[in-house]
C-alpha cells in the first residue's frame, strides 16, 4: 500500500520568539539557498507552546519539499540554518527562533542518529493539521495509520487549541 505512495520529504518549520512570520520566512528562504526546492507550504498554524502555555505562543507551518541530499545531511542543514537564524543551546522546549524538523523522508523508517519519521509528529496538532492542509493522503510511513485517522487521535482541546491564521 505505501509502496504506491509518492516519495516527498516534509519538513515543520516553527518559531516563538522575536518576528514570527519573518524567522519562518527567513528560514524558508534558506533552505532553497542550501538547494532544497519547496513544492508545498502550509498556512501559518498558532498554538501555545508545549509543555509550558506561559511561553509565548508558536506559529508553524509545514513544506512538502525535494532535495538530493540525504536525511542526515538535510538535518545538518536544518540545524545550521537554525543557529543561522540565531537558536541558542537552550533548555529541551524553551522559546526559539526557529525550530525546522524532518517529519518524513521519503517513507523511509529510520532508527539511530536521526530517528525517522519525527517521533512525536502523530501526536502534535502543530504538525498534523498543516500537514493535512498540502496532503490530504498522507500516511504514517511507521504505522501506514492514515492522516485522517491521526487526528481523529487528538484530543478536542488540541485541536481547539491551534487556529489557522
Amino acid at each position: 500500500m505505501l509502496g504506491n505512495q509518492v516519495k516527498s520529504i516534509y519538513l515543520a518549520i516553527g518559531s516563538n520568539l522575536g518576528d514570527k512570520k519573518k524567522n519562518i520566512e527567513k528560514a524558508k528562504y534558506k533552505l532553497i539557498q542550501n538547494n532544497i526546492t519547496i513544492l508545498n507550504s502550509s498556512s501559518f498554524y498558532e498554538s501555545f507552546s508545549w509543555p509550558n502555555p506561559e511561553n509565548p505562543k508558536f506559529l508553524n507551518i509545514v513544506l512538502k519539499v525535494t532535495t538530493n541530499h540525504k536525511p542526515l545531511k538535510l538535518i545538518e542543514i536544518c540545524k545550521d540554518i537554525e543557529k543561522e537564524l540565531g537558536r541558542k543551546k537552550k533548555p529541551k522546549n524553551a522559546p526559539r527562533i526557529c525550530d525546522i524538523d524532518i517529519l518524513d523522508y521519503e517513507n523511509r523508517v529510520l532508527e539511530g542518529e536521526l530517528i525517522l519519521p519525527h517521533p512525536r509528529m502523530h501526536i502534535r496538532s502543530f504538525v498534523l493539521l498543516p500537514l493535512f492542509e498540502i496532503n490530504k493522503n498522507w500516511a504514517h510511513p511507521g504505522s501506514n495509520q492514515h492522516i485522517k485517522t491521526l487526528i481523529s487521535l487528538l484530543s478536542n482541546r488540541d485541536i481547539r487549541s491551534i487556529k489557522q491564521i
